[in-house]
This record gives structure tokens, sequence and C-alpha cells, in this order.
């Protein structure tokens, strides 16, 4: 029987691109001796290139995941229907209502499950009731399928999470629990705290990129400050690499783009978050080609999950002086590149204002919707959340409420690039926390120091 290895699940495209990235994956390998695997939850076509880039065994999860058999086909279809009804969607909606996350953003039928009021199932909003829904969520005793936790009893050492909260990730928390492996689990992002649902209170280690995070682990969701480890965000990690100019031009003359000329980078969010995108970029290009011409060129970058970035990024397909590169998890070194180059970020909220202000760029965040409706306002919902409360004090970016605001904004991003610098590094210190470059060196310290500990000991380290 080969020596059981410690398992990398990797639930999601985003934490798997920063896990292979950053190098997370290729150096716990290394730190453990090869007795490590990666799990990869998303579909194997998906999966097959990160899988690739390194020498570390995979798994396929959905192989892993399959009923055996027609009782386990049964079980599963019956933990589904519990689910629906009390357990992943209904525990993140009353989170949020809880405690006031979203509560502007959620509404029946919202493309963005996780702000969808409809799913907060039939039963009552009674506190010690949704406490009962969270121990069946959590709960060992829920369905596993019977080759993942046969596989896991007899190969697994523990478990590392590339991303705690993905619906995907229940059955390895359930099954880690019943057969009492230990678990890291990284939190994977600034807002995952505040509402994108429950974290699991079982796991040993929690990961998270700054104090603020740590407090809110404390805050809502029961998670003593003594097992959580600030490690910095190892995306950042790219960011703080000092990338020549060559490489940027190189970058730039790759796209059909003039390095001697100014760049404007506009990044999109998803459709479920700003569906009246397409419009905005319509408008957009539009002023650029208007009489007279724009001293700079534009550079659009879609979200890496907007399928339809096709149709709504049409208008500037064809134009000399503007590039729209395909929506991609995989080209994270070229954004780091181009985040200390271009000379304004264009964004509605999410990560890329994070980057935006890491990489020292001047930026302005478009806080309307382009020919919406009257009373339409996702842009500007997109920047209410508590994760934005600082950020959005910060002062450290440009907002525009219109498209002549826009504009202007723009205009003076390029004529003073400087102008607020001094708030994006207060920013970036209090949002994003320690950029060293050591982030992720961080993270595989942690992981190392949890999986080495429990195979010294019998009981897993910092179980509650």
């Amino acid at each position: 029987m080969s020596a059981k290895r410690a398992w990398v699940v990797l639930p999601d495209l985003l934490s798997i691109r920063v896990f292979v990235d950053t190098g997370i994956l290729s150096r716990l390998d290394a730190r453990l001796g090869g007795e490590l695997e990666a799990v990869y939850l998303v579909p194997w076509a998906d999966a097959a290139e990160w899988a690739e880039r390194d020498a570390v065994p995979a798994l396929d999860g959905a192989e892993l995941t399959a009923p055996t058999g027609r009782g386990d086909r049964v079980l599963g279809r019956l933990d589904a229907w519990l689910d629906r009804r009390l357990g992943y969607h209904p525990l993140a909606i009353r989170l949020n209502r809880r405690h006031g996350f979203h509560t502007d953003r959620m509404q029946p039928g919202h493309p963005n499950w996780m702000l969808d009021s409809d799913r907060d199932g039939p039963l009552p909003r009674w506190p010690w009731l949704e406490r009962a829904m969270e121990r069946w969520f959590f709960s060992p005793r829920r369905h596993v399928p019977r080759r993942l936790l046969d596989t896991m009893r007899r190969d697994c050492s523990g478990l590392v999470l590339s991303n705690l909260q993905p619906a995907s990730a229940v059955p390895f928390l359930a099954a880690a629990r019943r057969l009492r492996l230990p678990v890291v689990a990284h939190v994977a992002s600034w807002d995952h705290t505040v509402g994108k649902g429950v974290i699991s209170p079982h796991c040993d280690v929690y990961l998270v990129q700054n104090r603020v995070m740590e407090d809110d682990l404390r805050r809502y969701h029961g998670i003593r400050p003594e097992r959580v480890r600030v490690t910095g965000w190892p995306q950042t990690d790219l960011f703080h690499e000092r990338r020549p100019r060559d490489e940027y031009d190189s970058l730039l003359r790759g796209y059909g783009l003039d390095p001697s000329l100014p760049v404007v980078l506009v990044a999109g969010n998803t459709p479920s978050n700003a569906p009246y995108e397409g419009l905005f970029v319509e408008r957009l290009v539009g002023w650029w080609r208007a009489p007279g011409g724009a001293p700079f060129q534009l550079l659009f970058r879609p979200h890496p999950r907007d399928r339809q970035w096709h149709e709504r990024f049409a208008a500037a397909v064809g134009q000399e002086g503007i590039v729209v590169q395909e929506a991609s998890y995989t080209d994270l070194q070229d954004l780091a590149t181009l985040l200390q180059h271009v000379d304004v970020v264009v964004c509605n909220a999410g990560t890329i204002l994070l980057d935006a202000l890491v990489g020292d760029r001047p930026a302005v965040c478009v806080l309307y919707d382009e020919g919406a409706p009257p009373g339409e306002s996702w842009a500007a919902k997109n920047v209410v959340g508590k994760h934005y409360e600082e950020l959005a004090a910060s002062g450290a970016f440009l907002r525009a409420e219109s498209f002549d605001e826009v504009a202007a904004a723009i205009e003076r991003a390029l004529a003073d690039p400087a102008e607020l610098a001094e708030e994006r590094r207060s920013a970036v210190e209090q949002v994003v926390g320690t950029v060293d470059g050591s982030a992720a060196g961080r993270v595989v310290d942690a992981v190392v120091e949890v999986v080495r500990s429990s195979r010294s000991s019998e009981a897993p380290p910092g179980r509650s």
C-alpha cells in the first residue's frame, strides 16, 4: 500500500490560478517530499491545463464524487434535496440578512445565486432553527459519496482547500470530519467572510489575507483567532515582483498596441454583477473615436467568468488602437505586468480594483449603469458591501457616477498619475495587508506545520 498523501482540494478556477501561478502547489509538493496530491473539482477539460504545469499527481474530483450503486445515488439525491431547503444557499442568504451583508443587492431571482432571496428555503427564520441548519450542513454524518469516503480513508492524510466555501468542497469537509483528518482552510478572497456564505468552524487552521478577515471569522463565524493565520494575499506576490518596462512594451506589441502611447486598461465585471457593461463599452469606444481623437489606447479585459464577453465587448473589436483580451484564467503573469505599467485602470468594483492599487495605478471606479432603465443601480450596489467600507472611505481612486465623470476622471488620471499615490499606499495597507512577495511562502509554511504535526501526533492540531 502506498503512503498516504495530503490532498490539496482545488474547487474553482480563480483559486486554482492563485495556487498554481504563485507556486504554492509546487512548493508544497517539494516541502512534503512529494507526498501531495491535487484534487481538481472543476471540469477536467479546464483542470488539465493547470495539472500539466506541475508534477503534482492529480485526481479528478468528478470521478471521486460520482455515485456508486443505487443506494449511493438515492442518498445523494436526498442530501441534495435537503441542501436546497436548509443548506448551502439558504444559509448564505440568511447570513446576509442576519448581518446586513448585500441587503441592497439581494432580490428574487438574482442571477448571482448568493443574492437570490428566493433561495432562503421554506423554514422560518428563527435563530435556534438556523443554528440547527448549520449543524446539519457541517455534520460529519451527512452523505458522502462512497468512492470519495473510501479513497480518503485509504489514501488521504489531510486536506488543504484553496477555497473553503464552494458547495463542491462540502463533501470533502464532511468526510474529513468523519475520518478525523486535519484540514487547512484558505479563505480565498477579501469578501468571502462577509457575504459569500457560512464558513465551517471545524477546520484546524484558517489562512486569511489580513487582520480584518481574522476579525470577521471571529465575529460572524465563531472561529477563534488562535486558529487563524494571517498570511497576506498570495496573488500580490506577483504584483510585488518588479517587471521591467521592456517586458511591458513587448506585451503591448504582442497585442498590436504602440508602447509609446498611454494605455487605459478597462477591466470588466461579471454579467450577473454588471448586466449593462456592453452598453458602457459601446459608449466608451464612441467617445474615444470622436473627432480630435483620444491621446491614448484602450485595452479591454473581460472578467474571467464572463462567458458572454464576445457579445458584451463586440463594439471594441476591430478598432485600431483598441484591443479586447480573451476572458482567461491563465494570464495572471501578464496581468501583473500590465498593472505595473498601464497608465489608468477603469473598472466597477471587484478584486481588480485592489490589484490596481497594489500596482500603484491610478484607478477610476464606475458607479453607474450605462443605458439602464431608471432605478437600476447594479454598479453602485457592487461597492456597498461590508468589505468595501474601508476601501470606499480611503479616497484611493476616482469615482464616476456618469459617463462625463468617467471621461473627466480618465483625463485627470492621465494628467497627474501621482495625485492619489499616498492614498493608494494607505488603502493597500488597510485592506490588502502586507505586500512583501512572501505571502505564498507563509501559506506553504502554515500548511506544512499542520500536516507534519498531524503525522507526529494522534490528534489533529487545533481541533476544537
